[in-house]
């Protein structure tokens, strides 16, 4: 082996080889295990969210593999209706052209054409992190396959009554020019103002005042709405407005909606551009008067001087016509939500238009009753309050989109605008009997992305043709998400997987928060806090960091804020830490319902662990490859506690593993690799391999415990860190008698109870303990690690003297001593720093071994240094412009460093009253 682990020399050579080998494949003869991948979109590169959740699943799947699960990690993209759209869109801008000077057909050509060229990006960054998918299965959302079972799931839900074309209320997109969900709109508080108007009666007799935040919607108002008991009012009902700039008058009605505390305890009434007015309008039969374009101008049903005017324009117009007019009665402040669309950024407009909706009552019914007997759990339990919640209160889904680029929907129109639904237009006509006299032509929408994406893990396996592989891998396993695509695809899944099979889509519902920076924030391009995973494998240079962090920033003052920020945080830039070594992070940070908070300090802590291994390969590789390792063997203690311990660790790992806990696992394969393995065993083994005291079959014995230990811990090991333990057992496993191609279809390890060794855990935690007081002694009283020491055993049980007679010289090699003796009863101890090993007291004579008061000068240096630090720190922490002026994190700073000079120089008192009275 390598001197050293270097991750970038090993990792696409294996993945390449496993891959090509079809490894991925479905191969075990055990119960199927399946997850689908969360479709990424195609326009996608890889984020910290796609690099904590793929590193989850992939373990999840290697260990189920190597269980002998037959094992599907089904991958594909989604073709991001939206979000694709978008990008071949602004490259057309670039040129100068918009998809219009195209056409539909030129303009869908030119995506795909851009999907074969850039698409693929995510899927590679997928292998660079090790994912274990079945990658000859890979599906894409707008592939004819899945595209079939788009189009048979519309027809099924239409046939059923469940889909309808209706004229609805939607939030409009001006930019986009589509409708979107209610889950796709981001309501922020923004300051804004809050107009207050006079509404004149149409008999003169007086008017009414009514407040709006939306002053332009005013010229679509068809209704005053009043509280049936306000007594303001009561006389009112019933009588008419003259409303202002139109020609129109509008009723006053009485409604249970309105607040009579709030404002005036008058409100106008837009049905058609505000969705709580559009309820009362259905109520009270009111005209729903549309009056924007999709554009968010003003259209053809507004007065001529307010016609073409943008939104915002038309606002300030009506604003003034209106204070000219005596009928601006205020303007307040007023801070108010704004809803933006997520993709465009702009302020979404309650438009009335005919969409396509799913009657979503009955599926969600069935969707909660999955969850309440327990065929779907999730995981942290808690989530199914927030699913509950959701699920209670559903809306209709609007599922038609007002773009080119998804799949069309499956409806035709003749010239009077009748509806024919077909899984093809001739399948439409030979259900409605059309002739080829009747002209039709396609719904010019495409489906909500979330439509197909709802489908995902039964269209994959190849419905409606109901073939092997849906038999054999449907119902799936689990299904890991974050917390904040459980409304947009979560539920939506069980809902449609449910009304379309009659089956779950999957029994567990795995649920993890946002991967946040080290401080908690969201990481986002604003914030300057981006990671990108391929960076903590690989490496990047300072500037490139800052180049990429920085570019395409708009504000120049953010980008140099973020740029200092970058300087400050990674002044050397980022580390390449490999791929195995960001995984074991990812894994170690996924505790139950929280967010994850990414810590740099973990990464470079597993790349460390990623090393320890990687040398206690090369020291077991030197000590067996060549020897005899298998015959007559007689195992020494030490061999019998670590196969003890390992079993122990198996048992906990395999329980985290089948719980979701990655966490609590990785913490458990640490433990026993870092510290009991490589920190004790090893040490263990040397007095054994490298003294003639000890027979052969004793050296066997422990040449074998070293590589079948060893072995067994990389299987262990392999779902979290797949490219080091591939690399070190086809080294080791030919050694441990253990035959196989890869590491990947070997058997995950079983724990054997009969190894389980409480007398040999004694021992050895009786000889760490003894050891480690040993090691205290040297360290408090500066005492050279080579140098060899007397010790002293006081007040020792039977227990402890039996364990002197038969530890004596693994203690005396691992402890560097010259002689260990029990005192006499009546045996005074000379001058000796002591430490307790539980009722015993160990003492090291201090005769010949320390020059006292050279060590009591040195000690009192150290102590007259660390008493001005602590002086100098608390006068500056007691200086009121120090605390006032100085950063927080500077102060913060000066707090951690007085608190470390105060411990520190607590100890070297302890140590200074030791020494005085040896």
């Amino acid at each position: 082996m390598d001197k050293t682990y270097q991750p970038h020399s090993i990792e696409q050579p294996w993945y390449q080889r496993w891959e090509a080998a079809g490894y991925f494949k479905p191969s075990g003869k055990g119960e199927a295990f399946t997850i689908m991948i969360p479709p990424p979109n195609v326009t996608g590169s890889l984020h910290m969210g796609h690099g904590f959740n793929n590193a989850f699943m992939d373990a999840l799947v290697r260990f189920r593999r190597m269980q002998g699960r037959n094992t599907l990690w089904q991958p594909g993209t989604d073709h991001a209706g939206i979000a694709t759209q978008m990008v071949v869109e602004r490259r057309l801008a670039a040129e100068g052209k918009s998809r219009h000077d195209l056409g539909r057909d030129a303009f869908i050509d030119e995506i795909w054409k851009w999907k074969e060229e850039s698409g693929g990006t995510i899927t590679e960054q997928l292998r660079r992190l090790g994912s274990s998918l079945d990658w000859s299965r890979e599906r894409f959302t707008m592939d004819e396959g899945l595209s079939k079972a788009v189009r048979e799931a519309f027809v099924r839900l239409h046939e059923k009554g469940m889909i309808y074309r209706g004229k609805r209320l939607v939030n409009w997109d001006p930019v986009l020019h589509t409708a979107i969900s209610d889950l796709e709109v981001e309501s922020e508080e923004e300051k804004g103002h809050m107009w207050h108007f006079r509404y004149p009666l149409a008999d003169g007799s007086g008017h009414l005042v009514v407040a709006t935040t939306r002053p332009e919607t005013m010229l679509g108002d068809t209704a005053v709405a009043v509280h049936p008991e306000d007594p303001r009012y009561r006389d009112l009902i019933g009588k008419e407005i003259a409303l202002p700039l139109t020609e129109r008058t509008i009723p006053i009605i009485a409604d249970d909606y309105v607040d009579p505390e709030f404002g005036s305890g008058c409100v106008k009434i837009t049905p058609a551009h505000d969705f709580n007015d559009h309820e009362i309008g259905v109520r009270h039969q009111l005209p729903m008067i549309n009056i924007m374009t999709e554009d968010a101008a003003l259209n053809d049903e507004v007065p001529e001087a307010y016609r073409g005017l943008d939104r915002y324009d038309a606002r300030k117009k009506i604003v003034n016509d209106l204070d000219a007019l005596g009928l601006l009665e205020k303007v307040e402040d007023h801070n108010l939500m704004v809803p933006r669309g997520d993709r465009s950024g702009v302020v979404i407009e309650p438009l009335l238009t005919d969409q396509w909706f799913v009657n979503v009552e009955s599926m969600g019914k069935k969707a909660i009753d999955a969850v309440e007997d327990g065929r779907i759990q999730f995981v942290p339990k808690q989530y199914e309050n927030m699913y509950f919640a959701w699920m209670r209160d559903l809306q209709d889904w609007c599922i038609s989109r007002q773009l080119w680029w998804g799949h069309r929907i499956p409806a035709w129109y003749d010239e009077e605008g009748n509806i024919y639904v077909g899984r093809t237009e001739e399948e439409a006509r030979e259900k409605h009997s059309l002739g080829p006299e009747v002209a039709l032509r396609q719904d010019e929408d495409v489906l909500d992305t979330w439509f197909s994406s709802a489908l995902w893990t039964f269209s994959t396996l190849g419905w409606p043709d109901n073939p092997e592989a849906l038999k054999t891998f449907h119902p799936t396993d689990v299904v890991v998400s974050g917390f904040d695509i459980i409304f947009f695809w979560v539920a939506r899944m069980i809902m449609m997987t449910l009304e379309l099979t009659d089956e779950v889509p999957f029994k567990h519902v795995y649920m993890h928060g946002l991967v946040r920076d080290n401080d908690g924030n969201k990481m986002s391009k604003s914030r300057g806090n981006v990671l990108d995973p391929l960076d903590l494998i690989d490496g990047i240079d300072l500037e490139s960091l800052v180049e990429k962090r920085t570019t395409g920033l708009m504000q120049p003052q953010m980008a140099k804020r973020i740029e200092k920020q970058t300087r400050k945080e990674f002044p050397e830039g980022i580390n390449a830490y490999g791929t195995d070594a960001l995984r074991f992070t990812f894994a170690a940070l996924a505790t139950t319902g929280r967010d994850v908070v990414f810590d740099m300090g973990r990464v470079d802590g597993y790349r460390n662990f990623c090393n320890k291994l990687w040398n206690a390969a090369r020291y077991v590789l030197q000590n067996t490859e060549g020897q005899d390792n298998s015959g007559e063997m007689t195992f020494s203690v030490a061999d019998k506690w670590i196969q003890s311990e390992l079993q122990k660790t198996i048992q906990q790992v395999t329980q985290s593993l089948e719980g979701y806990r990655l966490d609590q696992a990785t913490a458990a394969t640490y433990d026993m690799i870092w510290h009991q393995y490589c920190d004790w065993y090893l040490e263990l083994s040397k007095p054994v391999l490298y003294s003639d005291q000890y027979d052969e079959a004793t050296k066997r014995g422990t040449r074998y415990t070293l590589l079948s230990v060893l072995e067994t811990l990389l299987r262990l090991a392999h779902p979290f860190m797949p490219f080091i333990t591939e690399e070190i057992w086809q080294r080791v496993a030919p050694l441990a008698g253990v035959a196989g191609d890869t590491i990947m279809l070997a058997d995950y390890p079983m724990a054997h109870s009969h190894l389980i060794d409480a007398e040999a855990t004694a021992d050895i935690e009786w000889l760490q303990q003894m050891i480690t007081a040993i090691r205290n002694i040297r360290a408090e009283m500066n005492i050279a690690p080579g140098r060899e020491l007397e010790v002293l055993l006081h007040n020792a049980s039977a227990k402890d003297a039996d364990n002197v007679g038969r530890l004596s010289g693994l203690l005396g090699r691992l402890a560097r001593l010259s002689d260990i003796r029990l005192l006499a009863e009546d045996e005074a101890a000379p001058p000796s720093a002591t430490q307790l090993v539980g009722r015993m007291e160990l003492l090291v004579p201090m005769a010949g071994l320390i020059d006292k008061d050279a060590e009591l000068e040195r000690l009192g240096r150290e102590i007259q240094r660390l008493e001005k630090e602590v002086a100098r720190a608390e006068g500056k922490l007691g200086n009121a412009n120090f605390v006032d002026r100085a950063p927080a994190e500077v102060v913060e700073k000066e707090k951690e460093k007085l608190l470390g000079y105060k411990s520190d120089l607590a100890h070297y008192r302890e140590q200074q009253e030791k020494i005085k009275h040896l």
